[in-house]
């Protein structure tokens, strides 16, 4: 495959919380384990745009999943903000700054002036042209990179951004219903304070964005779960897809059959995350929470439940570590907001009712009004115990390849990125603002803890 690589941080910051302790956004020690703190980004904005008539990609699933997630009284266990909206600079951290001038430009009205550069970056059926595309793709990454630097000034154990996830975007180009990686660039961030970042991808597709940007490094490891064969998108992630020079056998891949249930994912999830965990040794943790995983999905052909799909969420949770969750994929919207509403819940460590609060989308939840709709079968599940044990086995044996732990040489904290304070944590502006997304002092506080 074409490994494209970032350019990784020449500074990293060997202070990174590796014990749940904080340099200063908290007074006293650390949290139990039980009770997190937990930073929400959310952007008024962001479910307002439309892929065009038709399009499976609704970002109105974010209101809906906003809604829920405000309705369930969620908003009282964290804090809410307003997130910073990413530059050109920002996303030419990874992207090519040809490309990200095209998406600036680019609208329904002078559409027919780029006819080389669609094809050229892939925008067309999948990846329209819509209006406000910019703005929308400003949007979702600018809230994973603010949650990836809270989470390296420990002003939080989790921040969530379900509008971000977009894993198939490529350096050069759009690609599945994607047009910036966001999780990569989160990921770049979060490099420069730890030497070690895992990504977990639970979307229906291969996270093969993702997985080609650091086909090449061994400081991130990329685990993905998904659907593959049969010319399922986007037709990468085979369990022989390793990495690649310092990266080989950094690439984890766990390629699934269709119809799979709650108790075969769990089956290949737990051992395979327990052992990467114990060879890799990361120090944060990106997850990326694609709906369409579920059951009942417009686009997807697995039979996991809303608790099933849940329970992944809450067994990464419980691995005490630094967390950025981030959503992805998701085409049947009451699914999506239910799952993402469920999750939230998960990470808060707050039990929520299965019937669901009136909201202004309520009638997107009828007939039944539940949380934890029953599961109906459209697919037979198609991976046997025997395959799933083989792939477990397969991922171990690859994992013994790595020396355990790679080392990265310590420095100093870079100058840019300083601890913010217990205020500053609340929303305020801090010494990191110089060169963090918090410069534009747009990181406004919606709702603070209560």
């Amino acid at each position: 495959m074409l490994a494209l690589t970032c350019t990784l941080p020449t500074t990293f910051c060997g202070s990174a919380r590796l014990h749940g302790h904080h340099r200063g956004c908290r007074d006293g020690g650390a949290l139990p384990m039980t009770k997190k703190s937990v930073m929400y980004f959310w952007d008024p904005d962001v479910g307002n745009f439309h892929y065009g008539p038709g399009h499976p990609m609704k970002p109105q699933r974010l209101s809906v999943t906003h809604s829920l997630v405000m309705h369930y009284g969620l908003y009282k266990k964290m804090q809410v903000f307003r997130p910073y909206r990413a530059s050109s600079h920002d996303m030419c951290r990874f992207h090519s700054e040809e490309y990200i001038d095209f998406l600036e430009r680019v609208t329904p009205q002078n559409i027919q002036t780029f006819t080389k550069s669609l094809s050229h970056f892939n925008v067309g059926d999948d990846c329209p042209v819509f209006d406000g595309l910019y703005d929308f793709c400003s949007m979702y990454t600018g809230a994973s990179l603010e949650g990836a630097v809270k989470l390296n000034n420990e002003c939080c154990d989790i921040a969530i951004n379900w509008s971000g996830g977009l894993h198939h975007a490529k350096k050069f180009e759009a690609s599945g219903f994607c047009y910036v990686n966001d999780i990569v660039i989160a990921i770049l961030e979060l490099l420069k304070y730890h030497p070690r970042v895992l990504y977990i991808d639970i979307d229906i597709h291969h996270g093969d964005g993702v997985q080609e940007a650091f086909y090449l490094t061994d400081r991130v490891m990329t685990v993905s779960f998904h659907k593959y064969g049969n010319y399922f998108f986007p037709g990468t992630g085979d369990m022989y897809e390793l990495g690649a020079e310092s990266g080989r056998y950094y690439s984890v891949n766990v390629p699934l059959k269709e119809g799979i249930d709650d108790a075969s994912y769990f089956q290949v999830f737990k051992p395979v995350i327990q052992g990467v965990m114990e060879f890799f040794q990361p120090s944060c943790i990106v997850l990326q929470c694609g709906a369409d995983s579920l059951a009942g999905d417009r686009l997807g052909c697995f039979n996991l439940s809303i608790r099933g799909h849940g329970e992944c969420v809450k067994f990464i949770r419980e691995l005490g570590l630094p967390l950025l969750v981030l959503g992805g994929g998701g085409y049947t919207v009451r699914n999506v907001a239910r799952a993402w509403t469920y999750e939230t819940s998960l990470l808060l460590d707050e039990p929520v009712s299965s019937e669901i609060p009136y909201n202004e989308y309520f009638e997107y939840f009828a007939p039944d009004f539940t949380l934890h709709p029953e599961v109906v079968t459209r697919q037979e599940n198609a991976n046997s115990k025997q395959y799933l044990e083989a792939i477990v086995r397969a991922v171990a044996e690859n994992l013994k390849c790595l020396v355990h732990a790679p080392s990265v040489q310590m420095h100093h904290v870079p100058p840019d990125m300083l601890p913010c304070s217990r205020k500053q944590a609340a929303g305020s502006p801090g010494p990191e603002d110089a060169a963090s997304p918090s410069s534009s002092g747009n990181t406004t506080p919606l709702a603070v803890e209560a």
